[in-house]
């Protein structure tokens, strides 16, 4: 399976992402919270915008950092990365949480731990399904050519 996607095509695989990420966490996350539909969709459209701009805010600082102090993207580095991004990711987002939804600090920190818990698995089906797709469409393509 061919890796070369265009930025049109990546912007619609990240936009996808998204708004299906938002479309299962919504109702659910109201269920789990006892929350209205509405402020819930709002806290994970913040969320998810929220974790856009940190994600190229942090990695251009990251990237820079690591230019800088001339280091090599090893394991560990990747595993600083993560720890980094997501430790930030949470401090941000865990108050903005628990202002918009009116409840505790705990209460917004384990609900963004449950969010990050099921981001875990469905990076890996949507991504899996989106490529399993694709190819199939390819091959068509390409079949039909």
């Amino acid at each position: 399976m061919s890796a070369n996607k265009s930025i049109t095509e990546r912007i619609f695989l990240a936009i996808g992402f998204e708004l299906l990420a938002i479309l299962i966490c919504t109702p659910l996350l109201a269920w789990i919270m006892d929350k209205p539909m509405l402020d819930m969709g709002v806290v994970t459209m913040a969320i998810a915008a929220l974790a856009l701009a940190w994600n190229v805010v942090f990695n251009g600082v990251f990237d820079r950092a690591l230019k800088h102090y001339n280091l090599v993207r090893n394991a560990w580095v990747r595993v600083v990365h993560a720890l980094l991004f997501e430790g930030g990711l949470v401090a941000v987002g865990v108050p903005l949480i628990a202002w918009w939804l009116n409840v505790s600090l705990w209460q917004a920190f384990l609900l963004d731990i449950g969010v990050l818990l099921f981001f875990l698995p469905y990076t890996y089906v949507y991504h899996w399904v989106y490529d399993v797709v694709r190819e199939r469409f390819v091959m068509r393509q390409s079949c039909e050519a």
